[in-house]
């Protein structure tokens, strides 16, 4: 075994690998860009080595500084993760020149399923069913709209190397191909440096299971059995599980058999996962990672099995742990994705601070695997991931309601998140029965609008208030104890005024709505709170290690309220509300003018600028491209006009808010 790894990734999977690795006493080296110097992975590792600036293309990318970290530091073996370098032929290549071991498959394997037109050929010749489509290397675009005929529409477009839904399109129509190709051409190569692209038919309602593959050194390979990965979006999973649903034993030999010949078929060794597409009893292969997954907690849940540990094994030249007719599944497990985005706008990923994070409590049935702690900022170099929540039953139902109760734990304030959509999921009517298809959320837009901010209610004006009113106190006796005076009525700020009863006026913002509550404070420190609409509730409340105790008309609630500046959020089962605070005897603010310009909705890259001064646009027309967070995005004018100035050019980073395109509405 050996004595000591290199993890040249980051996040929660450098952090998962590093724990399996403490586990087995092999010391763990961490390897960080700029961006994460002050990392969790970086904290966990025995040794941690800078490998060049923020980009990836400048770190977690670059070949050669992460081998030269690797030579310093000693270590015998690189784990590659998953995403980076994982499925890269080269690295693998310089792995092995540089006399370090690489913990993956062979280069062969690497190659040949690495991309998804030459997978499919082998798949083809070995006889395993493929879903009808065009996998060959002309890119013309003449001939990809001539095979996208052939094949019929809807098409689906994927970018030949790598996966995880980049540089991948759904057309419906011809008219659509050709942007679409273009599209997926430009995120493909910023992804993977390859723009080749495939077309397939793309099919209405199927599922996507895939089969968890393992071979050795001496001929051995197993199938760990299947996952079902069909909740997404943007083509990128949300929710996996195993075992799939309703899949019968003769059909999961059968996927799992077609599995093991796939991965015989490339000289395969270490962990793979063939995907696989289905629908209405058939299944078709899709491609095969020649990788750990993302989702393979859920397998791990099901088989007691520590596939790491089975990587570093194999990949040290020890056989398989188990044999085929030794593995079993037990129970039912399901994991879901927890990102830093906006479902509401259509999943833009969102940057920040981690001002706030609250995880479930982890025990025999719950697990969290995550690359981040409170106080850490989530930014635009990196995927917008924050952790994996993985729990575990005794059957699916089981592990459903495990999954809604840990969800309801989850706390996050900084960023926009999916949490309240992860929660519409795990209790919706459809999931519960396993009616499950990847065009789920699609056909399902309740989960969307269910995801949607909440609308303040009493208990949470009562903790805003409460939490205020606490944090002036506590400001106002700060400065007395350090003036001259420090028992002056003036330097309290309990609202006592002469001949009168006191009372405070709390003025806050929920979206576009201003409110007014007003507080009198009793001697006990509770509160009589003057509520919208005249109602009132007297309020009392405690701080506790786990959050806000707070008893509203002698009910209690268990709420947590976290403080930005002059935004609050408070939370209750997970869900947070925000409010911003604002001085009820300040002046109004001026309203900034909007309608001749395009900002930038979050921090990015500008990849293409479409338009040109004195442009004539229409409303809907698109103006220019950005890339954040391995996505790609299309701003479009927001009304009719004529393009005045372009502020930005191809290549430039900019700040979320900062203008981009400037221009002339058009008046009736």
């Amino acid at each position: 075994m050996f004595r000591k790894i290199l993890i040249a990734n980051r996040g929660e999977i450098a952090c998962r690998v590093i724990r399996t690795a403490r586990r087995l006493g092999i010391g763990s080296v961490a390897v960080y860009s700029e961006a994460d110097r002050a990392a969790r992975h970086v904290h966990l590792a025995d040794e941690a080595y800078p490998i060049g600036p923020a980009p990836a293309r400048e770190s977690y990318l670059s070949i050669p500084r992460i081998l030269d970290a690797a030579r310093r530091s000693g270590a015998e073996a690189i784990h590659p993760g998953y995403g980076f370098l994982s499925e890269n032929a080269e690295f693998a290549e310089a792995c092995a020149a540089a006399g370090i071991a690489f913990i993956g498959p062979p280069v062969a394997a690497i190659r040949a399923m690495g991309s998804k037109s030459a997978a499919k050929s082998i798949m083809e010749r070995s006889g395993v069913p493929l879903v009808p489509g065009y996998h060959g290397e002309r890119q013309e675009m003449a001939l990809l709209a001539e095979e996208a005929a052939r094949i019929g529409y809807p098409v689906l477009i994927k970018a030949s190397a790598g996966g995880g839904g980049k540089g991948m399109r759904v057309v419906e129509a011809a008219g659509d191909l050709e942007a679409a190709i273009e599209g997926a051409k430009r995120e493909a190569r910023a992804s993977f440096g390859d723009d080749h692209v495939l077309i397939e038919k793309y099919l209405t309602r199927p599922r996507h299971i895939e089969i968890q593959v393992f071979a050795d050194t001496q001929g051995n390979a197993v199938s760990l059995f299947e996952r079902d990965c069909s909740i997404q979006r943007r083509h990128q999973k949300v929710i996996e599980e195993a075992p799939a649903p309703g899949l019968d034993e003769a059909q999961r030999r059968a996927m799992g058999e077609a599995a093991i010949a796939a991965a015989r078929a490339v000289g395969y060794v270490g962990a793979g996962t063939v995907e696989f597409i289905a629908e209405d009893g058939r299944f078709f292969f899709m491609e095969m990672n020649t990788r750990l997954q993302v989702e393979h907690p859920v397998t791990e849940a099901i088989t007691g099995q520590d596939l790491v540990e089975w990587q570093l094994r194999v990949a040290a030249g020890e056989p398989l742990p188990l044999r085929q007719e030794d593995l079993r599944i037990q129970g039912h497990a399901i994991e879901a994705r927890i990102y830093a985005e906006d479902p509401s706008r259509d999943f833009l990923p969102s940057t920040g601070t981690l001002a706030h994070l609250r995880q479930p409590r982890e025990s025999d049935g719950v697990r969290v695997d995550t690359g981040v702690r409170q106080g850490d900022a989530i930014t635009p170099n990196y995927d917008p991931m924050i952790a994996k929540l993985i729990v575990h039953g005794e059957d699916r139902d089981a592990a459903a309601q495990r999954l809604a109760a840990a969800l309801a734990e989850y706390e996050v304030v900084g960023v926009r998140t999916n949490l309240a959509l992860l929660r519409a999921l795990a209790t919706h009517p459809a999931f519960l029965a396993a009616d499950l298809d990847t065009g789920f959320i699609a056909r399902h837009p309740e989960v969307l609008e269910g995801s949607a901010e909440p609308v303040p209610d009493t208990p949470a004006w009562a903790a805003a208030a409460w939490t205020v009113l606490r944090e002036e106190a506590r400001t106002a006796g700060a400065a007395a104890r350090g003036s001259g005076d420090p028992f002056s009525p003036w330097a309290t700020a309990d609202a006592w005024r002469m001949n009168g009863a006191g009372y405070q006026d709390l003025l806050f913002e929920a979206g576009d709505e201003r409110v007014l509550l007003r507080a009198a404070l009793r001697r006990d420190g509770s509160l009589d709170l003057t509520l919208p609409g005249g109602n009132s509730a007297h309020v009392a409340a405690e701080e506790t290690e786990d959050g806000l105790r707070l008893r509203l008309d002698g009910v209690q609630h268990r709420m947590a309220v976290a403080r930005q500046g002059d935004m609050l959020t408070v939370l209750r089962g997970g869900l947070g509300v925000r409010l911003r605070v604002l001085d009820p005897l300040a002046p109004p603010e001026s309203q900034a003018a909007g309608g001749d310009r395009v900002i930038a909705p979050i921090p990015a890259r500008v990849t293409r600028v479409l338009v040109s001064p004195g442009d004539k646009v229409a409303k809907g027309t698109p103006l220019l491209v950005l890339e954040a967070m391995k996505m790609e995005l299309t701003l479009s004018a927001p009304a009719g006009g004529v393009v005045e100035s372009i502020r930005h050019g191809v290549d430039e980073m900019v700040e979320e808010g900062t203008q981009l395109v400037t221009f002339a509405t058009e008046t009736a």
